[in-house]
């Protein structure tokens, strides 16, 4: 059966902290029966930011709007903005930013064994 929704729908969940200031949405996992791949809606507000972190499973990012600063090992950072995609390999220090002056929003696919 095809499941299908809107992402306004689907309760946030809210991360602020000195970690993460930020709203994670799961559009796509195990509720709706997905069985591989987690899709996920990030949300970040002016200034948010997720965790700079590592993790032995892979990110497929897209970005919906706004401009975002994804940063890697030292001195490496990419700025991706509506339309962009970035492929975060397993095990690859990574860490998103809002640098811009309006809301960002991207798309995280991951596999399931990465949570939800």
């Amino acid at each position: 059966m095809l499941k299908v929704g809107h992402w306004k729908d689907v309760e946030p969940e809210i991360y602020d902290s000195k970690d993460a200031k930020a709203e994670k949405r799961v559009l796509i996992g195990r509720k709706l029966g997905a069985e591989n791949y987690v899709m996920r809606l990030f949300t970040l507000p002016v200034g948010g930011y997720t965790p700079h972190h590592t993790h032995d499973w892979e990110h497929e990012v897209f970005v919906i709007k706004g401009k975002i600063e994804l940063r890697g090992e030292e001195g490496e950072s990419y700025i991706l903005e509506e339309g962009n995609f970035a492929f975060v390999p397993p095990n690859a220090l990574h860490g998103f930013r809002n640098v811009g002056d309006t809301e960002a929003q991207f798309i995280c696919v991951i596999p399931t064994k990465g949570g939800e």
